[in-house]
């Protein structure tokens, strides 16, 4: 019986191999170490790595942001720049140019801080968020807020700095949108009790913009809160009830006379621009003729006859179009117009290949916040709009309206970035 036990012996004693049973799974064979250089251990002698390689590297957010937005942001920031010098070069063209170089810089601190600040944070900080613009929009109708043009919009810091709570109010109202109704879908249509928390969210806000007056942000902000409940696939008969209630809403506003009297001449102007060419009509008047004197390829910057007499009212803001138009001419104003088209298609593109709903209704919110408020500001231009002032994205001269538009972008940016770390 001895070949019994010699093969009993055989199939219960261990391989030899390293201690602890590993050797087993590879006979007399020396296990192969790890590869050290893949789990981040550095091995000996191994070069370390230049921080242009490290920049360069796929964990890097460098290599991670979309840079065709950046670029085609900075574009329209410096044109910016350059139409709000000549537009205040007959007063102090000093003070706004320094001022808008500022604004700009800041503003892009602020977008690689909402950049790096990553996807989660967005969503985690954006009750906070809301709650400091409520704050500030309550401040702006306190003895804090300062009167500018009729409107009790603004905050008056130390140092003579102004801030525009409602530009801040646009990001708080996109983060929580796209929150509440990001969590209610649940493998299906989002239930219509998410768009009313989503409306009663929104409407804290907008009715403290409308006391301020401030009409332009209004239209701003219910289209923007429309958009976002559409594109969040609620059912058709919620979009006719949500629209049956705004159409109520505006009526309500015409009947009880809400709007401020000269909100009604603007509004009236622009239904007939003959009535009062001289009052009313006169900003959206002397505009047209100045983009109509630039012809094909302008006058030449900084030689805009109309805008060197300052014949254009609040030409280096609302109208800062007109600018454009005068001393770029077609030509100039077209390229303003591909870069904004640009900037709103890779806002789509980043929207579109989001990992989920809260980055799609992020994205598709701040498109939306740009494509309106863009095509507002310059239809008010030539016409086709009325008079709200509303800023155009990036080239009107505002701190508070740069610094918002910088950080939406870095919004987008994380998005961005979160589908391509984790893709």
């Amino acid at each position: 019986m001895s070949w019994a036990r010699g093969l009993a012996g055989l199939g219960t004693s261990r391989p030899r191999g390293r201690p602890g049973g590993s050797g087993g799974a590879y006979g007399r064979l020396a296990p192969v170490p790890p590869d050290r250089r893949r789990e981040g251990a550095s091995t000996p002698g191994a070069r370390r790595k230049s921080p242009l390689q490290r920049a360069l590297s796929r964990n890097s957010p460098l290599r991670a942001m979309d840079w065709v937005l950046l670029v085609t942001v900075l574009a329209l920031s410096l044109i910016g720049v350059l139409l709000v010098e000549s537009a205040t070069r007959g007063t102090d063209p000093r003070t706004y140019i320094v001022k808008q170089l500022v604004s700009l810089l800041i503003g892009l601190v602020f977008m690689a801080v909402t950049t790096l600040l990553g996807y989660r944070q967005l969503r985690m900080y954006a009750p906070v968020l809301y709650g400091v613009s409520l704050l500030g929009l309550v401040a702006a109708l306190s003895p804090l807020g300062t009167p500018v043009n009729g409107s009790k919009s603004w905050i008056t810091l130390p140092a003579g700095l102004q801030i525009e709570p409602s530009e801040f109010a646009k990001i708080a109202i996109i983060l929580m949108s796209a929150m509440f109704l990001s969590d209610a879908r649940q493998g299906g249509r989002p239930q219509l009790r998410a768009a009313g928390k989503t409306a009663l969210c929104a409407v804290v806000p907008v009715l403290l913009i409308v006391k301020e007056p401030d009409l332009g942000v209004t239209i701003l902000l219910l289209v923007l809160l429309a958009g976002l409940i559409a594109l969040s696939g609620i059912r058709l008969s919620g979009l006719v009830g949500i629209a049956a209630a705004g159409a109520v809403a505006v009526l309500a506003v015409l009947q009880l006379h809400l709007l401020k009297s000269y909100q009604l001449g603007r509004i009236t102007s622009f239904l007939n621009p003959t009535a009062d060419p001289r009052g009313t009509g006169y900003n959206a008047a002397q505009a047209k003729i100045a983009i109509g004197s630039g012809g094909i390829f302008g006058q030449g910057l900084f030689h805009g006859q109309m805008i060197a007499g300052n014949f254009v009212p609040e030409q280096h803001t609302d109208f800062i179009f007109a600018v454009a138009g005068e001393e770029l001419g077609f030509v100039g104003a077209a390229v303003i117009l591909a870069l904004l088209a640009l900037l709103l298609l890779r806002a789509l593109r980043i929207a579109a290949r989001a990992d989920d709903q809260f980055g799609m209704l992020v994205a598709s919110g701040i498109a939306i916040w740009f494509a309106v408020q863009s095509f507002i500001n310059i239809g008010m231009t030539v016409g086709i709009m009325p008079v709200t002032g509303l800023p155009l994205p990036f080239v009107s001269y505002g701190g508070s309206a740069m610094f918002a538009d910088m950080i939406a972008i870095g919004m987008l940016q994380a998005v961005h970035r979160h589908r391509y770390m984790f893709s």
